[in-house]
């Protein structure tokens, strides 16, 4: 999907999707159960070095998912830190109570989410979605109708943004010519959507007939595209298995903040 902003490529974008999935599954479950705040953070560091060195893509892009990222972290821990208990009390006003044990926990919660979220955009960065489908036909078996039926309709998303910037052109050369009354409002939302609806309709109509001319149904097929697993995806799973190792004996031998659980913002001694 990032073909264009490809500036190098990786190890990472050779390994199979499958296995990034369920890598992915697996470090969301392991971090639920991370309380130890300075092993967040060193986590989150060590992950953050880890994208930016093998993503292969602009800066520009990859700064852009990662500010989106940051953003939406810190305003979903707002909820907890705004409206959190504590026995160290750092503000209070109304229903708003702020704590030294609600900024930790809200802080902790979105160290999760960043966390995640970088292995995601890993992910999206590194992985064709040709490949991704391939690869759930030929190792998990998903049927091949269901699939380029979503390859297909993932391939139409761009060309949907296309019809909408024409339109939008066309109905901005149009509006010089007619009274701005006929255009206010709801009426400009319908001269867009209706015709934008229509238009995609009759191409996914003229897609699915074209679909089963071409003979795409469930029975036994080849494949163009091969989806191996192969050693990288091994050297990948070491790779998070040692981000999570090394972030754990930083954590031990030089902490942060010295707070081994944040649910309860203990202090070591």
């Amino acid at each position: 999907m990032f073909e264009r902003w490809k500036k190098h490529y990786s190890f990472v974008d050779d390994v199979n999707i499958i296995t990034k999935l369920l890598l992915g599954v697996a470090l969301f479950i392991f971090i639920i159960f991370v309380h130890n705040f300075d092993y967040m953070i060193y986590i989150t560091i060590i992950m953050f070095l880890f994208l930016m060195a093998f993503n292969g893509t602009q800066f520009k892009i990859t700064g852009a998912f990662i500010l989106a990222t940051v953003l939406f972290a810190l305003l979903s821990s707002l909820f907890m830190i705004l409206y959190g208990d504590g026995t160290h009390m750092l503000f209070k006003w109304g229903i708003i109570q702020i704590s030294t044990e609600s900024i930790v926990r809200g802080l902790h919660l979105s160290l999760r989410t960043i966390t995640v979220s970088m292995f995601g955009i890993l992910l999206a960065l590194t992985s064709e979605i040709v490949m991704i489908f391939y690869s759930l036909m030929q190792h998990l078996k998903v049927k091949p109708k269901i699939a380029y039926a979503f390859m297909a309709a993932i391939r139409m998303v761009p060309l949907i943004f296309t019809s909408l910037i024409q339109l939008r052109r066309s109905l901005k050369m149009r509006y010089q010519m007619i009274d701005a009354s006929n255009y206010r409002g709801l009426k400009r939302l319908k001269h867009l959507l209706i015709p934008i609806l229509s238009q995609n309709i009759r191409r996914a109509h003229q897609l699915s007939v074209a679909m089963e001319s071409k003979g795409f149904k469930d029975g036994p097929r080849t494949y163009y595209y091969k989806a191996p697993f192969s050693y990288k995806d091994i050297l990948f799973v070491i790779c998070v298995v040692a981000i999570l190792i090394i972030a754990f004996y930083l954590s031990q031998y030089f902490p942060i903040t010295g707070i081994t659980d944040a649910r309860v913002s203990g202090y070591t001694s």
